[in-house]
């Protein structure tokens, strides 16, 4: 009797509701909850290569690692000695020998890299320990002489003005004067100047040229000024 009573209650007892779960909680088993969890993408970095350095992009090789974080992992690369590449050349020695009348020891131009004609021209002068004013100056610290570095620079003034375009020619072209100079950075062996020159005014009508000439060091500023070119006869 008792027994029937209790199954009769228990058959009349409501079910237990049973609410559906909401996609807004989280799920209580962890192996669940990374199921649920959607895939990162992959992603690749670029890799830049520097501006300064022209051509190298496509000399690079790299083998790279791929991750969920989207990092890479540069594995090899280009060895040092070949990322740089070499200087242009516009003027070679012998082309410089050809416009300039200077020589041993006192050329100091080797190369012309860059050339607008009646303008502007960029050259190089690559200082070396065997430069024959290191052993003087100065014998425990070898440091390229600043009367020198204004020297170079003049040279590479007058590739600008003995050419046609400006009308001068190598009998009868002279450095007349140099002011606002300033030494910014000892230059020493090793070291490959750069110097521009670039022609700011010009007076045919007096045989005057004014020029503004700077030099650098691995990009860094060592010397710069104002000069003075003059054409004329050797008895003005």
């Amino acid at each position: 009797m008792e027994a029937s009573a209790m199954t009769r209650s228990l058959l009349s007892a409501p079910p237990p509701l049973h609410r559906p779960r909401s996609h807004l909680e989280p799920l209580s088993s962890p192996s669940l909850a990374l199921c649920a969890r959607k895939p990162q993408p992959l992603s690749i970095s670029k890799i830049k290569t520097p501006a300064s350095a022209p051509g190298l992009e496509k000399k690079r090789q790299f083998l790279t690692c791929c991750t969920i974080e989207g990092s890479v992992k540069t594995e090899t690369e280009v060895p040092v000695e070949k990322r740089f590449p070499a200087f242009p050349t516009v003027m070679d020695i012998n082309q410089i020998r050809n416009i300039l009348p200077h020589r041993f020891p006192f050329l100091l131009v080797d190369r012309v890299i860059e050339y607008t004609p009646g303008v502007t021209a960029v050259g190089i002068k690559n200082v070396t320990i065997n430069d024959n004013f290191f052993p003087g100056h100065f014998p425990e610290r070898p440091i390229m002489p600043g009367v020198l570095m204004v020297e170079a620079m003049a040279q590479v003034g007058g590739l600008v003005m003995l050419q046609p375009e400006v009308g001068g020619s190598r009998e009868n072209f002279f450095f007349a004067g140099i002011d606002k100079v300033r030494f910014r950075k000892p230059v020493i062996a090793g070291d490959t100047l750069i110097m521009r020159m670039t022609l700011v005014k010009l007076q045919k009508r007096f045989g005057i040229a004014k020029m503004e000439g700077k030099a650098y060091v691995g990009g860094d500023l060592v010397c710069e000024g104002e000069f003075l070119m003059a054409t004329g006869s050797g008895n003005d």
